[in-house]
């Protein structure tokens, strides 16, 4: 068995070939689970792209849907469901290394390499502890919200106790990997002011979306800060502003509006628009209707979803992360100064050049995309731009129109949710055949820039 897994390994160039065959190859098992005449509640197989989309959006951890969930999908659908997105949260080169570990008892190099490039660890000895915290705390975290869940189903609204564990633990699979999957038409909106609901899934989104280095950083050291690396500060950092900021910016833009925060209370309206701003990051949650916000709150909710959560997380997006060392570059590059730098630490050049890289990339993958479905679909700029955005930072946010996305332009959705999970760099990288090094360096010349 070693020598078969370690044999298939060595038919890929680089670490992230495995990591988009092992996503793809995941979509693909989906695809045919949910294609079975038992998946749906009519006893009729689905068809080949509801299954696709609905495989795509689970292993991507996205949550947008072209058929509502409940009432398409039979018990056995959704049980699919949150297995795609609990390998999908995981990553799945994690539970292949877990495989590995539980069948031939250690790790061979090449292995090590290749979980090292998932789980974004620093050290390719440090892989198999760190595998198994991954395991543990992503368990124990989603244990602890299923209990708080299901208690609140039983007490608050009488449900039985097996259907209010079963509810409690799908929605917190899906919030812990920001997912996004609700098993009601309206999501979580006739929850938009019970707190027990709410604030719980909001906790699971932020501490899935923070990234698993950065949890077991502060577990270690969140007494002091000083001793914190560049990862765990930035992420940290922007997290909180972004929490505050999105927060913050619902509240001022829909306090009036009737449709959404205008029709509730001075408390229900802060517990709405803090989960409204915690959603964007990347879970596709909503306790309010995303059809009936203002203009201004979608482009906010796009810029959130576009940044999205933290390196190495559930999350999606060019992440938290190279949104704040793009702020330090600028910031360095404003002051004239020659380095970059963050706190007590220099910021490497091949740092920034990825964090410039993945920006770049999205911006451009979001406005072609965003052309290809207007040229596609009747619907306004407003509505397109947020359904690709929310593809891509693999949110699952919608305004309501996935399902009428035309066949061609719902294919384009599953694209971007596949490449937006990756990441730009490494499906690039993944589709390389080799890397090329430069034996040499080519004389320097001053670019007029701007």
């Amino acid at each position: 068995m070693r020598k078969r897994w370690a044999s298939a390994l060595g038919q890929f160039r680089h670490p992230a070939q495995v990591i988009a065959t092992g996503f793809a190859a995941a979509i693909l098992l989906g695809t045919v689970l949910l294609t079975l005449p038992i998946a749906t509640t009519s006893g009729s197989s689905a068809g080949w792209l509801t299954a696709l989309f609905t495989a795509t959006s689970a292993v991507c951890v996205t949550g947008l849907v072209v058929v509502d969930t409940a009432s398409h999908w039979s018990m056995f659908g959704e049980l699919v469901i949150a297995g795609l997105i609990q390998a999908g949260g995981l990553g799945i080169m994690t539970l292949a290394t877990l495989f590995t570990l539980l069948v031939a008892g250690r790790l061979g190099l090449r292995t090590r390499i290749f979980a090292q490039a998932e789980t974004k660890t620093f050290s390719m000895s440090d892989v198999r502890r760190v595998v198994g915290k991954i395991v543990l705390f992503s368990l124990a975290c989603e244990a602890v919200v299923a209990v708080v869940l299901s208690a609140r189903f039983v007490i608050g609204y009488g449900e039985p106790l097996g259907a209010a564990v079963y509810l409690g633990g799908f929605h917190a699979v899906s919030a812990f990997n920001n997912a996004g999957f609700g098993l009601w038409p309206d999501n979580l909106m006739r929850f938009v002011t019970d707190p027990w609901i709410c604030l719980p899934i909001a906790a699971a989104v932020i501490v899935g979306g923070l990234g698993f280095p950065v949890v077991f950083e502060l577990a270690r050291s969140w007494r002091r800060p000083s001793r914190w690396t560049i990862l765990t500060r930035v992420t940290v950092g922007v997290t909180l502003i972004l929490l505050v900021a999105g927060t913050l910016v619902f509240l001022i833009t829909e306090w009036r509006n009737p449709a959404t925060l205008g029709k509730l209370d001075g408390p229900g309206k802060l517990l709405a628009a803090f989960f409204t701003g915690v959603m964007p990051r990347t879970a596709g949650f909503n306790s309010l209707d995303i059809a009936q916000m203002y203009p201004s709150s979608l482009l906010a909710t796009d810029v959130l979803m576009f940044i999205g959560g933290g390196s190495a997380g559930t999350a999606g997006g060019i992440k938290v992360t190279t949104f704040g060392l793009l702020a330090f570059i600028i910031w360095a590059e404003l002051r004239g100064e020659p380095r970059v730098n963050v706190g007590h630490r220099r910021l490497s050049d091949s740092a920034q050049r990825q964090a410039v890289s993945i920006t770049a990339i999205s911006i451009g993958l979001v406005a072609v995309s965003t052309w290809v479905l207007l040229v596609l679909t009747p619907h306004s700029l407003d509505q397109v731009l947020f359904e690709a955005v929310s593809a891509f930072g693999t949110v699952g946010l919608s305004t309501g129109i996935t399902a009428a996305v035309t066949p061609a332009g719902q294919l384009l959705l599953v694209l971007l949710m596949f490449v937006g999970r990756i990441g730009p760099l490494t499906m690039g990288s993944a589709l390389a055949l080799k890397e090329r090094q430069h034996r040499y360096e080519l004389p320097e010349e001053k670019v007029i820039v701007g």
